[in-house]
């Protein structure tokens, strides 16, 4: 009977400061409409992103209660979801230079997006977490949540996105 050891876990992906920066670049100041949220990214991933959402007046979608409006959040999500994507992608691809992998954005688009608007968003920011459940050759799909300060769950998401 012969004896297996088991397999090593796999090494961790850590994407260079270049890249890391980049995407963070390309995320917060390229896409102008990201800019005009006010969009963050505070953590990158091979699967995973995180994000904030500073509140500003210029978001609010019901007057009286202060509100975030729900597209807001749906194009939040949206945002987060295709940048996890290419996190996921930039991953699977360290054998290029940090800069060629980011090009691969270019091919991505969103094929469907589903978002859950659970409790009212009140508050003077938000976290947002989107992750990878499956990248395949063509399509990958994702999970995304977006949250109060306070941790409390107020939405999630799940979206489709066209990779290649």
């Amino acid at each position: 009977m012969s004896k297996t050891t088991p397999a090593a876990p796999a090494k961790p992906v850590e994407f260079e400061p270049e890249f890391f920066d980049a995407l963070k670049n390309l995320f917060e100041e390229k896409i102008v409409f990201n800019r005009v949220l006010g969009l963050q990214i505070t953590a990158i991933g091979p699967d995973k992103i995180s994000g904030r959402l500073p509140m500003k007046p210029d978001l609010v979608g019901h007057y009286q209660h202060n509100r975030v409006h729900g597209g807001v959040v749906s194009a939040c999500l949206d945002a987060l979801g295709g940048m996890a994507c290419v996190a996921a992608i930039g991953a699977r691809h360290m054998d290029e230079p940090p800069l060629q992998r980011l090009q691969r954005f270019s091919k991505l688009g969103t094929i469907d997006l589903r978002i859950d608007y659970l409790r009212p968003c009140v508050g003077e920011h938000f976290i947002m977490h989107a992750e990878v459940l499956r990248l395949g050759s063509r399509v990958a799909n994702t999970r995304m949540e977006f949250l109060g300060a306070d941790g409390k769950l107020l939405c999630v998401g799940a979206g489709a996105y066209i990779v290649s």
